[in-house]
């Protein structure tokens, strides 16, 4: 069973300015609710006791709110903003109690079913290094770009070329091994390039979520969709 899960929360919510200058994008709140909680709210769902919450920008807010959510959240503070690459490898010696472990944007929005719980149903080490959740173009509201994935019948993940249209988002959680970071960049670095690595090897995959996921990036999606969100 899997008990480790990183909660990516140290960007500085750029497109989200001017409302992130003095409230990290993870603390805003959504329908009563912020985008940390309910990222909180999934994970203690799927019975995961070991959260550990990566911290930058406004570090003491988001340590704060954290702690309040979960009192033995584990910290993993960037004096140096690492991005999604470096953040997890550096969080690694928190979740290495599982040699597989969840990661998940803290400023994403899912809703439906609690796909963790599936997600773990499908992971087989021995053949995936990561598991990656995604929508269908479709059904995700607010994103406008041209979609992350191709994928196979047997849920093997390919990319598009760079002028093609994939069918499916990723909506910022995943499932992975630790092993994907073996070899990996030291400092600052995208998830992509472990990703991309996985590619090569037939071992990177991907879980359809069930249910809606809302691209909140800017103020106007918070206006447009808020209101459609509990």
């Amino acid at each position: 069973m899997i008990q480790s899960a990183m909660i990516l929360a140290a960007g500085f919510g750029k497109r989200m300015r001017p409302i992130t200058e003095t409230l990290p994008k993870p603390l805003i709140s959504v329908g009563g609710k912020s985008l940390l909680e309910r990222t909180f709210e999934h994970v203690r769902k799927a019975d995961i006791s070991n959260i550990v919450v990566n911290t930058h920008h406004l570090a003491p807010l988001v340590e704060e709110a954290a702690k309040k959510l979960h009192p033995a959240t584990q910290i993993s503070y960037e004096k140096v903003l690492l991005e999604t690459g470096g953040g997890i490898k550096k969080a690694l010696p928190l979740l290495l109690s599982e040699k597989s472990f969840f990661t998940l944007n803290g400023d994403s929005i899912w809703s439906g079913p609690n796909s963790l719980t599936y997600m773990e149903k499908a992971w087989d080490e021995e053949k995936m290094d990561a598991l990656l959740l995604l929508v269908p173009r479709e059904k995700a509201q607010g994103y406008k770009g041209k979609g992350d994935f191709f994928l196979s019948n047997d849920g093997l993940l390919t990319r598009p070329s760079q002028n093609e249209w994939a069918p499916y988002v990723y909506i910022g959680v995943q499932l992975t091994s630790s092993f994907l970071f073996q070899d990996s960049p030291d400092g600052s670095f995208s998830l992509n390039i472990v990703w991309d690595k996985a590619l090569r090897k037939g071992r990177l995959y991907g879980y359809v979520h069930q249910g809606e996921w809302f691209h909140m990036s800017t103020p106007e999606d918070l206006k447009k969709y808020g209101s459609l969100i509990f």
